[in-house]
This record gives C-alpha cells, sequence and structure tokens, in this order.
C-alpha cells in the first residue's frame, strides 16, 4: 500500500469521525427541542413543583444545553447511554434486547437483495438495449417510485388478508419451527428487498454500462473476448468502486426503510423500540437509537470510500 493511499483512507476514517461528531450534536438538539418535559412525563400530571424540581435535578435537566451535550456524549462513548424515561432501564439493556432481531432482519435483506441486483444489473448491463433490459430496468424504475410503507401495505392486504398465506404480524419469538420462521420473516424481507434491490440494480447497472462504453473495453473486443468475458473479466473489475457505493448507499436506504417495516408487522427490533420511545417522549432511548442508525449509516458509506479507493487502479498503480 502507497503513501497516498494510506492518506486517503485515514483522511476518510477521520472525516467519519468527524462527521459523526457533527451527526450527535444534531441528534442532541433536534431530541432537545421535542416538546413536552421528561421530568412531568414521568410524574404525570399531579406532580406537585417541588417534586418537579427535585426530578428534573435528578436527571440533570435544569443544567445548560452544552453541559448536558457534554455529559451525553461522554456517556454515549463510554458505553453507558443512560436510562430510560418511561421503564426506569438501562437504554443499552433495552436496545440489546432488540438488537439481534434488527440485525437478523437486516442480514436475511441483504443476503436475498445484494446477489440479486447485482445479477440483474450486470444482466441489463451485458444485455442492454434487449427486452430483458427494458423489462428490468422498467420494473426497477415502478418499485422506486413506491414508498416502502405501501409496499407493505399491498403486501398485507394480498398475501395477509386476500390469499391468507402469510400472517399479517411477524411474531418471530413465537415461531417453533423453520416454516414458521419463513413465514414470519417473509414479508418484511419482500418489502425491504423491493425498493434496495431496485435501486441497487438500477447504480449497478449504470455503473458496468459506463465500463463498457470505455476505450480499452473497444480494445478488448477487437481482440475476440466473449461478451461475457469481457463484462466479467474486464469490465466488471473496473466498476467495483462505482458496485460497492450503490451496494453502501442502497443498504442506508434500508435503515429508513426497517424503520417503516418494523412498525407495520410489528416486528421486535430497533426501529419498533425507537417508534415507541418517540411516542412516549422516552429522550435518552430516542436519542441513542437515532444515533445507532446514524452510526451504521456512516460506517456503510466510509466502508464504501475505503474500498473504492483501494480498488482504484490508478491509485494502487502510479
Amino acid at each position: 500500500m502507497n503513501l497516498l493511499i494510506l492518506r486517503l483512507l485515514l483522511s476518510r476514517l477521520a472525516l467519519a469521525c468527524v462527521s459523526l461528531l457533527v451527526v450527535s450534536a444534531v441528534v442532541f438538539t433536534i431530541t432537545d427541542l421535542l416538546p413536552g418535559d421528561a421530568a412531568a412525563a414521568q410524574l404525570g400530571q399531579e406532580a406537585t413543583v417541588e417534586s418537579l424540581a427535585a426530578l428534573r435535578h435528578q436527571m440533570g435537566l435544569d443544567l445548560p444545553a452544552p453541559q448536558r451535550y457534554a455529559r451525553w456524549l461522554t456517556g454515549m462513548l463510554s458505553g453507558d447511554p443512560g436510562q430510560s424515561i418511561v421503564s426506569g432501564k438501562p437504554v443499552g439493556e433495552m436496545i440489546g434486547k432488540r438488537l439481534p432481531a434488527s440485525l437478523l432482519l437486516a442480514a436475511i435483506t441483504s443476503a436475498i437483495a445484494v446477489p440479486l441486483a447485482l445479477a440483474l444489473g450486470i444482466a441489463s448491463a451485458m444485455w442492454r438495449g434487449s427486452w430483458f433490459d427494458r423489462l428490468a430496468s422498467s420494473g426497477a424504475v415502478a418499485v422506486v417510485s413506491v414508498p416502502e410503507f405501501l409496499v407493505a401495505t399491498l403486501a398485507v392486504l394480498l398475501f395477509a388478508v386476500q390469499l391468507r398465506w402469510l400472517p399479517a404480524l411477524s411474531y418471530t419469538n413465537a415461531a417453533s419451527s423453520l416454516t414458521d420462521m419463513l413465514r414470519a420473516f417473509a414479508m418484511p424481507v419482500m418489502s425491504l428487498c423491493c425498493v434496495t434491490m431496485a435501486q441497487m440494480m438500477r447504480m449497478t447497472r449504470a455503473a458496468v454500462v459506463d465500463q463498457l462504453k470505455a476505450p480499452y473495453i473497444e480494445m478488448v473486443r477487437l481482440k475476440g473476448a466473449s461478451p461475457t468475458r469481457m463484462v466479467l473479466a474486464h469490465a466488471l473489475p473496473n466498476a467495483i468502486g462505482p458496485i460497492v457505493n450503490a451496494v453502501a448507499l442502497s443498504l442506508s436506504y434500508l435503515l429508513g426503510g426497517v424503520i417503516i417495516v418494523e412498525t407495520i408487522f410489528n416486528y421486535p427490533g430497533i426501529a419498533s423500540l425507537m417508534v415507541d420511545g418517540v411516542t412516549q417522549r422516552d429522550i435518552p432511548l430516542v436519542q441513542t437509537c437515532a444515533m445507532l442508525f446514524c452510526a451504521v449509516y456512516l460506517l456503510l458509506v466510509t466502508l464504501a470510500d475505503l474500498v473504492s479507493i483501494v480498488a482504484n487502479p490508478r491509485l494502487r498503480h502510479r
């Protein structure tokens, strides 16, 4: 690894850390501006002025905003995001119980969506202009135009209400067999795959087509290489950077879709926990969940940048 690549990698990592710090300030400011008082919400309407003031002092709500932000950020960095206002339980413990379910849903969706989207995108680029390309591109545009909540709602109406093939709610904890697990995950995964695959397929196709228009591909074609070898052995390696960015960007869209899908199907993940926290004005829980989503998004984008830098032949060979 030459010095230029190392310098670029370190600059991307430093930029990610600075971005996460800025995001933490934005998340704290927005949640701090939410209407309602955490102490009043915990004590109820019959709370006295003295008890309300005592609880606000205990929770640190009477401190200036910069000081509260510093205490909150220190707790986040040390792994102690605080306690839930509603339940009184540690926020880290509450998220830890829901995290495996969200990771499992994201892993299953990624394992299905990424290979299919890449295969469809590469095939559309190889046979661009054909009926397959037109059909795949039109289908991708149509799916991208439909929001996640509509896809999930239509799936419930069709497969749960009309056909009665699948359950309307995803009770994964009650699944006792592989068939029950597949039935519980079918509609959430299908709803998330639709939007994720469509965006990823279109961006993959564009990246491969852009490489197929390059001058070196014309030389490869003149040497008698087959279309499959021309794409897989020559165009695809040079399109790794844009394709990785497409995968990372599409998976980052998955974060927003998870919030909607988990809420509609009552899936026991972090996104539904965050929605409950917003409803109950549980500020520490909302702040921690928001920071977790933002950190995952920045991690995906940063990894895509790092892979693009390492895979760039102009940087590997001066």
